[in-house]
């Protein structure tokens, strides 16, 4: 069995789908690691520390590889190379990738995306939305520390008192809670708001104030909060104006896969911010939790610096690269069957709730019920009917 580790090919990804340490976890179960020279590099990781793990470095690692691992999706020209039957694995956001994905089923190509690992207890270990938005969120709290043009922390000085920063968080998921829990150790007052009832617990737990709202919460499936209305959205843009308006530092975090990101924030809130006041939208790409933000750029709106979130978890390579294959590792480990005589096989079970829900393509169909939909009604519409 035969696992090709791919070089990054897209713009700006830092990252590498395995690591060195975790070489071994795969030769152990049978594997043969062929890594494409130079997959490593931006995350500070040399070919010499993959041949020591054990790995083979090789420019065609995935002639005839059972599976093709990567971070980002593959380039369609890529993809259309592989031998039918290959799997890949890979953050996979179909919406976005119609024409890669039309071309795994017709090259009967077997696709896997990380980010439709059914949020289950069992798929923990593999959950890598959850493990590369705690990177973003620890990230997060660094960048509003960085561009702050104050303290986070208290100073009690014979020169006087220097007050400590206050920051607002906005979502409490994985990634706003690192961005607590980072804020809170850097020395800031951290208050935090989200709409999900339970999550006021886990602020206060991180050291947080939580804020109440005199509103419905609204939980959703699978650990996400569910759609607001327009109605319910206003108001609550409304209700936590003043606490964003006396803010240093503003954190906004909420996202959900394959779906426009909340807008949370106006620029009319934003503009009350007071002078040299930070705004950090982890959820930039995805269309913002702020009104105004830009994807990788920092604009000016009203006193406050607004940051953009691009790829975050890639601006920290190696703990983003170490926690992501450790979630392949574990979906590989899954995904292998050993006989009674200890003979191991790349043999992934379409019953099994994770392996069915985080496939997307398989013998020359899709099977993820959603983006075939999506992308039958594509086709549909191009023919005119």
């Amino acid at each position: 069995m035969r696992i090709a580790i791919a070089k990054e090919t897209r713009d700006g990804e830092a990252r590498v789908a395995m690591v060195p340490e975790l070489v071994e976890k795969l030769t152990g179960l049978g594997y043969v690691v062929a890594v494409e020279p130079g997959a490593g590099q931006h995350a500070l990781i040399t070919d010499e520390e993959y041949a020591d793990a054990g790995a083979a470095l090789d420019p065609t690692a995935s002639d005839g590889a059972d599976v093709l691992v990567s971070v980002q999706p593959l380039d369609v020209d890529r993809a259309r190379g592989l031998a039918p039957g290959t799997s890949t694995i890979s953050f996979l956001p179909t919406n976005a990738e119609a024409e890669l994905v039309t071309t795994y089923r017709d090259g009967r190509i077997t696709s896997y995306a990380m980010e439709l690992v059914p949020r289950i207890s069992r798929a923990q270990s593999m959950d890598a939305l959850s493990s590369q938005a705690l990177v973003a969120g620890y990230r997060s709290a660094i960048v509003a520390a960085g561009m702050l043009r104050r303290f986070f922390p208290l100073n009690m000085t014979a020169a006087g008192t220097i007050h400590p920063a206050e920051v607002v968080v906005l979502g409490a998921g994985v990634a706003g809670l690192q961005a607590i829990a980072t804020a809170k150790r850097l020395g800031a007052v951290v208050s935090a708001y989200d709409v999900r009832a339970a999550a006021a617990e886990e602020i206060a737990s991180m050291g947080a104030k939580p804020i109440h709202l005199d509103l419905e919460t609204l939980e959703g499936a699978g650990g996400y909060a569910r759609e607001m209305t327009e109605d319910r959205a206003a108001r609550q843009r409304e209700l936590l104006t003043p606490y964003i308006a006396k803010a240093d530092a503003l954190i906004t975090t909420a996202a959900v896969p394959g779906r426009p990101a909340p807008m949370l924030v106006t620029r009319e809130m934003v503009e009350q911010m007071g002078a040299g006041a930070v705004v950090v939208d982890l959820a930039a790409e995805t269309g913002g939790n702020v009104e105004g933000s830009q994807p990788g750029e920092v604009v000016r709106i009203g006193n406050a610096q607004v940051w953009g979130g691009r790829n975050v978890p890639s601006q920290m390579p190696g703990p983003a690269s170490r926690l992501y294959a450790q979630n392949i590792v574990n979906l590989l480990t899954l995904m292998t069957a050993t006989d009674d005589e200890g003979t191991s096989t790349f043999a992934p079970d379409p019953e099994d709730e994770i392996v069915a829900g985080a496939c997307v393509t398989r013998d020359g169909s899709i099977l993820h019920e959603p983006t075939r939909i999506a992308l039958e009604g594509t086709l549909s519409e191009g023919g005119g009917s």
